[in-house]
C-alpha cells in the first residue's frame, strides 16, 4: 500500500507532522540504545570509556526508579511517535507519560548526583531530552486541535 492511499487526503498528516514523528522515532530509537547500555555496562566498562572512577559509580548507582523513568520516556517516545505518525489521537497521552518519564529522570539525575559528577554536558544533554519529548507532545496536541 503506498502512503498515498495509506491515508485518505483529508487525514493526511502534514509534512512537518511526518518529519516530527519520523525523527521523534530516530530519536528514541537512539535512546533505547542507549538505555540497554545504561543497563548492561559496568563500572569497569564505563571507566574503560573514559569516565573517573567517580562517574563511573555515580552511573551505575542509579536507583531503579530512574532506571524505570528512562524506559518510560523512551519507550513512550518511540511508541508515541509511532502513533503520531499515525495521526491517533493516543499519541498525545503516550507522548505525556514520556515527557514525565524524561522529567522524572532529570530530577533523579539531580537528586542523585549525576549533574554533579559528569558536570554541564549531561545538564545540557537530559535538558535537550526533556526539550525534545515536550516538542513532540505539543505537536501530538496540535494535530489532536486540528483535527
Amino acid at each position: 500500500m503506498s502512503d498515498a492511499s495509506a491515508f485518505p487526503l483529508a487525514s493526511r498528516p502534514r509534512l512537518w507532522t511526518r518529519g516530527t514523528a519520523l525523527g521523534g522515532i530516530a530519536w528514541n530509537l537512539f535512546g533505547a540504545i542507549q538505555l540497554v547500555g545504561s543497563v548492561t555496562e559496568t563500572r569497569d566498562s564505563l571507566m574503560a570509556s573514559g569516565l573517573t572512577a567517580d562517574q563511573a559509580t555515580v552511573m551505575t548507582g542509579y536507583p531503579a526508579w530512574m532506571t524505570l523513568a528512562f524506559a518510560a520516556g523512551v519507550t513512550g517516545g518511540l511508541a508515541g511517535s509511532v502513533l503520531l505518525l499515525l495521526r491517533r489521537p493516543e499519541a498525545a497521552g503516550v507522548l505525556a507519560l514520556s515527557l514525565a518519564g524524561y522529567v522524572g529522570l532529570w530530577i533523579g539525575d539531580a537528586i542523585h548526583g549525576v549533574f554533579a559528577a559528569m558536570g554541564a554536558p549531561q545538564i545540557i544533554i537530559l535538558s535537550l531530552v526533556v526539550a525534545i519529548a515536550g516538542a513532540l507532545l505539543a505537536v501530538a496536541l496540535r494535530q489532536d486541535a486540528t483535527s
